[in-house]
């Protein structure tokens, strides 16, 4: 029978060569692993500064680092194993090593400082994480826990310079090449996890269970679980590669973060079922990705928009030899008109842009890479049914006219981790179906292309990064100096959007604190890309008659003030 999404209108710009339904796999997801080290073993799945690690290398090592975890950390099937690393062959490695344990990975931003990384500990329960060298002090004190048992107990730490096991044609940074060699309380060594060469035990993982769990934000201020599933995991990883019809040849740049949903299914899930290679570069830098695709002749790029603005303004680009890329796609922010001419002038490419969230694993709606159109969200994808309804009476409106996006589709999250309220509140019942409200407000065109109008949650988008500004000032209140404050989003050339703070001072302390030491304060305090890069102190915050701060008032203001305004950035 077909479902509700192939029985409602279908743009007729769908690709042709594709059905408008994908038959996923029954499989959990280290399925692909074990395929792909069979059908190409050699192959190299992961290239790493010219080191390669092969698809057969990538099986037998993430199976070592599964039986590690249960002969040697305690993990069951079901468990949370926090990962908190750089893009790197380990952080590849380690995904799937928890996902072959039957556990559930929980990615965490490698931004992230230690009062952040408490939440993610205490709300997902787990005693385990993977921790990269260079971030390891940052969750060292988060080890030890309550006498209930809670906490971190067990520390894998990884060395990047580990698979840098030939001398690489481009230079790594220096976080990278340094051999660094950390002790402490419950850590344990990766090359000790790999050495120790322990037998995982049976694979159980079905379609349905667990498999990953992004954290992302919301208007109450902590970050919470999307619930994710072998099956709404698979979705967007294999609709990607037949989407844009990947192959086991292509070659693709990895440096979008894993962590993130988007470069996590795009840089390597997808890649991973496909049996094609990814060159995994650590953090962002322009050079270094038009060195990478000239040498390694890369043929696709996922990347989100600020990046490609980047990339295209970098005066030394035309010394880089760009003639092997075929496509770069992407999303994060709308991508600016006069960049998408200069990246067709430089490589006649057109970037293909697509819109999704932590809590559909990716994309719901891309761009037919046919015949994409500018500052678009797509059509909807395989199996998506979009809607566009009135927030308030939850009604479908009109063709063309501007509501909020809700989808029913297999990539739609099971829900927020223990946190049913969030879970109820982010679905509406339809036709006998859930469909998660986005938040975003949205209008279809004649031809089926989705439109972002405006948004009806609170959040700014800071160069592809959510930051949802009640998080931001949770953690703001504790500055000794903050009586009030309201974080709103302010207009950057750059970033697109840019986090702001309006402040009022306890009036004991006026005297004593600055502008610029707010935001140096808070760049020490939080993730960098949450931190307000502008800070403004006022007498009062508007309120209602019910006391409660109006942001929106500051935030219609901060859009009609004349550029260069009060304020001090960071």
């Amino acid at each position: 029978m077909p479902t509700t999404a192939e029985r409602r209108p279908q743009s007729p710009h769908w690709p042709r060569h594709l059905a408008s339904h994908l038959t996923l796999p029954e499989t959990n997801l280290f399925y692909n692993a074990e395929v792909s080290a069979v059908r190409y073993p050699d192959k190299p799945f992961i290239v790493f500064y010219d080191t390669p690690v092969s698809f057969a290398e990538f099986k037998d090592e993430a199976e070592r680092i599964a039986g590690f975890l249960q002969h040697e950390c305690g993990v069951q099937a079901g468990d949370r194993v926090l990962l908190y690393m750089q893009n790197s062959p380990q952080w590849v490695i380690a995904y799937y090593g928890i996902l072959r344990a039957n556990a559930v990975v929980v990615p965490v931003n490698p931004m992230n400082l230690t009062d952040e990384l408490a939440h993610y500990v205490e709300d997902s329960g787990a005693t385990t994480a993977f921790v990269a060298q260079d971030l390891y002090p940052r969750i060292a004190p988060l080890v030890g826990g309550s006498e209930e048992g809670a906490g971190l107990r067990h520390l894998i730490v990884a060395t990047y310079s580990d698979y840098l096991k030939t001398t690489p044609h481009l230079a790594p940074p220096e976080f990278v090449s340094a051999p660094r060699h950390v002790d402490g309380p419950g850590v344990l060594h990766w090359a000790d996890a790999l050495a120790a060469r322990h037998a995982p035990g049976p694979l159980t993982a079905g379609p349905d269970d667990l498999c990953v769990m992004p954290y992302t934000s919301g208007t109450t201020g902590k970050p919470k679980g999307c619930m994710h599933t072998h099956r709404s995991v698979m979705s967007t990883a294999v609709g990607g590669v037949n989407w844009f019809s990947g192959c086991q040849d292509s070659i693709q740049l990895s440096v979008l973060p894993l962590f993130h949903v988007t470069g996590m299914q795009g840089g390597m899930n997808g890649p991973l079922f496909s049996g094609s290679t990814i060159v995994l570069l650590p953090r962002w830098d322009r050079d270094a990705a038009a060195r990478a695709i000239g040498h390694y002749r890369i043929n696709g790029w996922q990347a989100i928009s600020t990046m490609v603005v980047d990339f295209v303004s970098n005066p030394r680009l035309g010394d880089y030899d760009l003639s092997s890329l075929a496509w770069v796609r992407g999303g994060g922010a709308t991508m600016p008109d006069a960049v998408v001419k200069k990246l067709r002038d430089l490589t006649g490419l057109e970037f293909v842009e697509g819109y999704g969230m932590s809590e559909t694993m990716a994309g719901t709606h891309i761009n037919p890479p046919q015949r994409p159109k500018p500052q678009c969200l797509g059509i909807p994808v395989f199996d998506v049914d979009a809607r566009v309804i009135d927030p308030v009476t939850l009604e479908e409106v009109a063709p063309g006219e501007t509501g909020e996006l809700v989808m029913h589709a297999p990539q739609v999250m099971q829900g927020y981790w223990r946190d049913p309220k969030a879970t109820r509140d982010a679905f509406v019942e339809r036709d006998g179906r859930r469909f998660l409200r986005t938040g975003d407000l949205v209008r279809c065109d004649d031809e089926g292309y989705y439109f972002m109008t405006d948004r009806l949650k609170r959040m700014i988008n800071a160069s592809g990064y959510k930051v949802w500004p009640a998080e931001v000032e949770a953690l703001m209140y504790r500055h000794p100096a903050i009586k009030e404050v309201c974080v709103i989003g302010a207009h950057d050339a750059r970033r697109g959007e840019t986090v702001k703070a309006v402040v009022v001072l306890d009036p004991n302390r006026t005297a004593e604190v600055r502008e610029e030491d707010v935001v140096a304060w808070a760049h020490d305090n939080m993730a960098a890309y949450k931190a307000p890069r502008i800070v403004e102190f006022v007498d009062t915050l508007p309120k209602s008659g019910s006391g409660k701060i109006l942001w929106r008032k500051l935030q219609e203001e901060e859009a009609h003030a004349h550029d260069g305004g009060a304020g001090t950035r960071g």
